[in-house]
C-alpha cells in the first residue's frame, strides 16, 4: 500500500534542495538555491519556521558540533551562524570558470565531500543548458584542505555511505547514474567505482541518502517519484510523488522514519503545476523503515 504523503510546508521553492533533519532540536533544514538564495529551518514539534536571504548561491549543507552550519555553494564553502545570520567564506576548493559548488555531505570522520557541476543557473534565475561534464567532486578536510577525488563529472548529486561506511554512493545526474564506490573511512579513500543503478526510466536521480537497512533513497528529478534501490542496485521500491521533480531526500522525525523531501517548481510548464499545484514544497511520508542523521562536518 502506498504511503500518505503529507506536504509538510507548501513553500512554492524556485529549486528546494540539501535537506537535513537536526535530530539535537528536532528540526528540518533545506535551501532555496536560485538568488536570492534561501537557508530555511522548520522545528517540527512547534511549526515555527524561519528562513535567511543571501546574495550568493547556495546549495547544499551540513551541520556542524557547535550547531553552526556548513553551507555549500555557488563560490565554495561558507560558515553560517544562525544565531547571528551571518555567512562568512571558508574555502574554495575549484576555481573553474563557469562551474559552482552543487551537492555535498559529511562523512562519518566529519570530512565535507562537495561536488561541483557547470553553471546552469543565471543571475535572475535563468535556466541554463548544462553542455559539458566540467564538474568534480572534492574531499574537504575540517582545516580546509581540499582533494580532487573524481573528475568529469556531470551534475554532481546524492553522496551518501552504507550502514558501516564500505560503500560511498554518487551520483552523475546529468548520466542518470548513481555510482559505487568501496570506502575507506580511516583515509578517506574510494576504491573501484562501478554503476550501481542506470535506469533511464525514472528521470534523473538526484539527491539521495540510505536507510538503516542500506537500501539507497532517490529522489527522482523529472521521474515524479522517489526509489528505493536495493544494495545491489535492484530497484526494491517505487514511491509516486505529488511533484514532478523531487530533489533530495533525508531521514528524520522523532524515531528517524520519517523521510523529508524537497521539490522545484522553477521552469515547470503550466499543465505540470496545475497537475501538481504544490510543486516546490516540502513533502513527508512515513518510510516504513529507520534512517540516520546526516553526519556533522567537523565529527
Amino acid at each position: 500500500m502506498p504511503p500518505t504523503i503529507i506536504c509538510l510546508v507548501d513553500a512554492k521553492n524556485r529549486l528546494g534542495e540539501g535537506c537535513m533533519w537536526d535530530e539535537q532540536s528536532q528540526s528540518l533544514w533545506w535551501l532555496d538555491i536560485p538568488l536570492p538564495s534561501r537557508i530555511h529551518r522548520l522545528h517540527l514539534p512547534t511549526g515555527e519556521q524561519k528562513a535567511w536571504q543571501f546574495e550568493v548561491l547556495l546549495s547544499c549543507m551540513a551541520l556542524k558540533p557547535d550547531g553552526t552550519v556548513l553551507v555549500g555553494g555557488e563560490r565554495g564553502l561558507h560558515h553560517f551562524n544562525p544565531e547571528t545570520g551571518i555567512l562568512t567564506d571558508f574555502v574554495q576548493p575549484e576555481n573553474i570558470a563557469g562551474n559552482r559548488g552543487n551537492d555535498g555531505a559529511a562523512d562519518a570522520k566529519g570530512r565535507f565531500w562537495f561536488g561541483t557541476m557547470q553553471q546552469n543557473i543565471g543571475p535572475r534565475g535563468e535556466d541554463f543548458e548544462i553542455t559539458q561534464s566540467t564538474g568534480a567532486l572534492y574531499k574537504v578536510e575540517t582545516s580546509g584542505v581540499s582533494t580532487k577525488m573524481l573528475a568529469g563529472v556531470g551534475v554532481s548529486n546524492g553522496p551518501c555511505w552504507s550502514p558501516g561506511n564500505k560503500t560511498f554512493y554518487f551520483s552523475d545526474s546529468r548520466a542518470q547514474v548513481i555510482y559505487a564506490f568501496d570506502f575507506d573511512l580511516e583515509h578517506g579513500t574510494l576504491h573501484n567505482q562501478r554503476i550501481h543503478n542506470d535506469t533511464k526510466d525514472f528521470g534523473y536521480p538526484d539527491g539521495a541518502t540510505v536507510d538503516a537497512e542500506g537500501f539507497l533513497w532517490s529522489a527522482r528529478w523529472d521521474g515524479h517519484c522517489v526509489l528505493r534501490i536495493d544494495p545491489k542496485g535492484r530497484i526494491d521500491r517505487i514511491v509516486e510523488m505529488p511533484a514532478s521533480r523531487p530533489t533530495c531526500v533525508c531521514f528524520g522525525g522523532p524515531d528517524m522514519d520519517q523521510l523529508f523531501i524537497t521539490s522545484s517548481r522553477a521552469h515547470v510548464d503550466a499543465a505540470t503545476l496545475a497537475r501538481y499545484p504544490q510543486q516546490g514544497g516540502v513533502f513527508t511520508f512515513a518510510a516504513s523503515t529507520k534512517g540516520f542523521a546526516k553526519h556533522r562536518f567537523g565529527g
